[in-house]
């Protein structure tokens, strides 16, 4: 039956600028790119063709999407948010505190960072967490996190 979702889709203004964005900063890889139709696929990196990521251009009425990318708990810790200012991008959080740190879904547990593409569409790196859910805790930091669950 069903085992994970394997591809998902997005609109963007512009082919080309979108496919700079994902492949040159994120670091995807084309598998396929038809420019009259104005599409491409992407596979994720090193990813064995396990997923991907569907750019269709779509010059007028754009609808922005929301996705997650799964990566490493200490990459989003340590990491995640210098690589995104130092690509010009703006990390946030539903912390409500100012700043940019990651924040931890205290009902999954899920560790994660958000910023947006060149179109608007909202992107998040999350990385799964050990332990048990806990959604009274609503969103906190990480280290309140490991403050309630030692």
């Amino acid at each position: 039956m069903i085992k994970g979702i394997y591809e998902t889709h997005i609109q963007v203004s512009d082919l080309e600028r979108a496919l700079q964005f994902y492949t040159e900063i994120l670091g995807l890889q084309i598998g396929h790119l038809d420019k009259t139709r104005r599409i491409a696929f992407l596979y994720m990196p090193d990813d064995e063709k396990s997923s991907m990521l569907g750019l269709w251009e779509q010059k007028e009425h754009l609808q922005t999407r929301h996705f997650a990318f799964y990566c490493d708990k200490d990459f989003i810790l340590h990491e995640a948010v210098d690589f995104l200012q130092e690509h010009k991008l703006s990390p946030y959080n539903f912390l409500k505190d100012g700043s940019s740190q990651p924040m931890v879904f205290c009902w999954m547990p899920a560790l994660a960072i958000y910023f947006n593409d060149p179109d608007g569409n909202q992107l998040e790196f999350l990385s799964l967490l050990e332990g048990e859910s806990r959604p009274e805790l609503g969103v906190l930091s990480y280290e309140q996190w490991i403050g309630h669950v030692g």
